[in-house]
């Protein structure tokens, strides 16, 4: 599948340029007449720390990236003191949305769906800020639900799920909340959310309310421990340790904590998302990159090729949420997917009847 997500300042903007795309323009005229007669779509995400976006066309069951578009925002920065979304923070995510805007334009997409998750969500001037992005960049944004941003992640990583194994854990550790889901996979293949949880726990927050992302190792414990206590009645409730003793629950883990333990952990020199999504990544080697991280110096961290400056801040609160959910349920070993609610987006607009999952309602 020729998607894939990147963070930072220096991420690729055109697939059709990184490694393992395919060249979007064709050969010849009857070639560029055929493309130009399909529909093209378009998926932006803007979280809490990132602005993201696909641009596709239809390909058989699947689908074509023809451009992509991500850059670190930090719309969520300060929200947690102030509970509003600040103006310097406005007005860099109004430029990435200009930006966004101009490629759909570029591109000609007929069919888009843009939406918002947590810092919308949570901010009491969201609305001054959507209006002022419809009037500046044309752009009208969606503020979804925990319980869609969940399903939609969902959605965009069901391809590495194993239809053999019946139940599954998924979770996403965003900029501002962390959403588990407890997935089963039906006879059929089709798969039914049976219950997910928000917790109020993101990258930014947490980087934040602990007064930066230079986390000490007794406030990297601190917070695993708050995240264990948020997670123990989802636990309580389901009992999915014993389904884990009973080797009948698989993991997925989408967020950029666990591509960035992904890349450390095969020793790339630069992110390479191709290498990086569906590998499987064991619990101890997880837990011990985790643990050199909390070691090092935020220049330290910044210095490592899968990190820099623009998540160095804020690796070690994702690492700790993670560590909070592996102690949880010790499946022993996850699948890590750079792909999620983008990609979800996409599949739900050109494929929907492929895409359809059973919901359940998303506990906050």
């Amino acid at each position: 599948m020729n998607h894939g997500r990147w963070s930072g300042e220096n991420a690729p903007e055109n697939l059709a340029a990184c490694e393992g795309a395919v060249p979007v323009r064709g050969h010849g005229a009857e070639r560029s007449n055929q493309e130009r007669s399909q529909p093209v779509f378009a998926a932006l995400d803007l979280g809490t720390n990132n602005c993201r976006m696909l641009i596709a066309r239809p390909n058989g069951g699947d689908f074509f990236v023809l451009d992509s578009f991500s850059r670190v925002t930090r719309l969520g920065e300060g929200l947690s003191r102030s509970g509003r979304l600040s103006n310097e923070a406005m007005d860099r995510t109004v430029e990435a949305l200009k930006r966004c805007s101009d490629k759909m334009n570029k591109r000609h997409v007929t069919v888009s769906r843009h939406v918002a998750t947590e810092a919308c969500r949570r901010a009491t001037n969201c609305d001054e800020f959507l209006d002022r992005v419809t009037r500046e960049t044309g752009v009208n944004l969606e503020i979804i639900s925990a319980q869609e941003e969940a399903t939609l992640a969902l959605k965009g990583c069901a391809a590495l799920l194993n239809r053999d194994v019946p139940q599954a854990l998924l979770f996403d550790i965003g900029g501002g909340s962390t959403e588990v889901l407890y997935v089963k996979v039906q006879a059929d293949g089709s798969l039914a959310v049976v219950d997910c949880i928000s917790l109020p726990m993101g990258v930014v927050t947490v980087a934040e309310d602990c007064g930066g992302g230079d986390l000490c190792e007794r406030t990297y414990k601190e917070v695993a421990g708050h995240a264990t206590k948020l997670l123990e009645p989802f636990e309580d409730k389901h009992d999915l340790r014993n389904l884990i003793d009973q080797s009948q629950i698989q993991m997925i883990g989408t967020s950029g904590t666990v591509t960035t333990l992904g890349g450390l952990s095969l020793g790339l020199q630069r992110y390479d998302r191709t290498a990086v999504d569906g590998i499987t990544l064991d619990f101890e080697t997880l837990l011990s990159k985790s643990h050199s991280l909390c070691k090092m110096s935020l220049h330290q961290r910044a210095a490592e090729p899968c990190i820099g400056w623009q998540r160095a801040d804020l690796v070690l609160a994702g690492c700790a949420i993670l560590e909070a959910i592996c102690a949880m349920w010790p499946v022993g070993k996850l699948r890590v997917a750079d792909r999620g609610l983008r990609e979800g987006l996409l599949m739900d607009m050109i494929h929907p009847a492929r895409s359809r999952v059973q919901s359940a309602v998303c506990a906050v």
